[in-house]
């Protein structure tokens, strides 16, 4: 693998970890991390304020599929969080536990809308494994995809063969049987919420650290999203694209460096980067936009390596009809100037 080389200009002298982002060696990715960030949030914006296509003029944004700055702008995420989390029902944290596992396991929207067609409002005392079982059959047997494609949810390991999504509503009418919650809710911040959800089965470190934020974005939960990040692989890949000499097990560090030197960079690279509604970029974010770096990389920068091996954006963008409100949980205060009501393209989140 050859070395990834060194960057044209020099990195900003300001800002925290200086002689850390140094050390680390910054290749010309490092800049297209921080240009990136900024015009995909300006493409957020302009389609937020109802400007026409093309949103960019960076031939590759608008080719392909990336998500947002910010993983709450995220179509899903947005899903979850006006759908899932504040939507009218229980926010008692067994009743929010159960209906953020059972969204994010399947992953997909159109999954939780058919249960709820079928079966009424998810709700611990409606929650029926057997019968959601009997749903979700019928729905495959008719071709119709019920895990999204996003990322690899693993299945439940057992003795004898059993469909991927029977063993995913058995293991969650195991854990509300046990009164799992309970042991969540004893949690004393986001890495012990996150150490509780990787013992569950199944559970590898990607997929809980993505519910532990999905979680902490309800009244249930509220730590610092600053306070912990697992990188995924695709973060990985990342990293290893923007940093020369970086290890994997700086991950975390190099993630916290990034988001506490954002300020510094934008500045350095002469980028008005447009904030959430005076949220800045958070760990999460800033592990999010490492998976999306990767993936630019393939094509903006196909001479530096990564560690995944990949050289291709499978995902083209394809602008999606149906339409969504626009939710962040109201904890955070995020002021976007945009009247709650109006319906925005649901599009707009990919």
């Amino acid at each position: 693998m050859p070395k990834n080389e060194p960057p044209q200009n020099e990195f900003s002298r300001s800002g925290p970890g200086h002689n850390f982002l140094r050390a680390l060696e910054p290749t010309r990715v490092f800049d297209s991390y921080w240009r990136f960030a900024a015009e995909r949030q300006e493409i957020f914006y302009r389609r937020m304020n109802g400007d026409s296509a093309p949103w960019s003029a960076d031939p590759i944004l608008r080719n392909y599929r990336f998500t947002n700055a910010y993983r709450a702008s995220d179509r899903v995420s947005q899903y979850l969080i006006g759908k899932v989390l504040y939507n009218d029902q229980s926010q008692d944290a067994k009743e929010i536990f159960l209906r953020t596992i059972l969204f994010r396991l399947f992953n997909k929207s159109q999954t939780w809308a058919l249960i709820e067609a079928k079966h009424g409002p998810i709700t611990v005392s409606g929650f029926n494994p057997t019968e959601y079982e009997k749903t979700l059959t019928n729905a495959k047997e008719q071709g119709r995809r019920i895990y999204s494609s996003a990322y690899i949810i693993p299945p439940v390991a057992s003795s004898r063969p059993q469909p991927k999504h029977v063993g995913h509503l058995r293991l969650i009418a195991d854990l509300l049987d046990r009164d799992f919650s309970h042991q969540l809710e004893q949690a004393d911040g986001l890495a012990d919420l996150y150490r509780n959800l990787r013992s569950v089965p199944s559970l590898g470190p990607f997929l809980a650290f993505q519910l532990t934020i999905d979680l902490n974005y309800s009244n249930a939960f509220n730590f610092d999203e600053d306070d912990f990040v697992v990188a995924g692989p695709g973060a990985h890949d990342g990293i290893a694209k923007c940093f020369a000499r970086a290890k994997p097990a700086q991950a975390r560090d190099i993630i916290e460096m990034m988001r506490d030197r954002q300020e510094a960079e934008f500045e350095r690279l002469g980028l008005a980067f447009r904030d959430l509604g005076g949220r800045r970029l958070k760990s999460i974010d800033c592990q999010n936009l490492f998976c999306e770096i990767s993936k630019y990389a393939r094509v903006a920068h196909p001479e530096i390596q990564g560690v995944s091996g990949r050289t291709r954006i499978k995902q083209v963008f394809q602008p999606v009809r149906d339409r969504l409100t626009l939710n962040y949980p109201p904890k955070w205060g995020v002021q976007l100037h945009i009247p709650p009501s109006t319906l925005l393209p649901n599009d707009l989140f990919d």
